[in-house]
């Protein structure tokens, strides 16, 4: 899997150059949904650290008040704090 990355040319114009997504054993199973990751790390399946990981998921001005990638909140009825779960595929592709 390729992932690109956004970098400047020599004229100051942005280009996608391909980055190598993180290492996954061939053996795993790739979970239908995972957990933000902490604070100042980065998230093993997608490599993307958890400030862009919420700019995908929650509506920002940088993604148009439209959410690209879908997510949930679980939480129990009348809890102010939950659980919010990404959907994989939906960063993926």
């Amino acid at each position: 899997m390729k992932i690109h990355d956004s970098t400047a040319n020599d004229a100051g114009q942005l280009t996608a150059s391909p980055v190598a997504a993180p290492a996954v054993p061939a053996n795993s199973i790739i979970p239908e949904w995972i957990r933000l990751p902490k604070v100042g790390s980065s998230d093993p399946w997608t490599g993307l650290t958890r400030s862009k990981l919420n700019e995908l998921i929650l509506a920002c001005p940088a993604n148009d008040h439209k959410p690209p990638v879908r997510s949930v909140c679980l939480r129990q009825r009348g809890k102010l704090k939950g659980v919010r779960l990404i959907h994989l595929r939906s960063v993926i592709t």
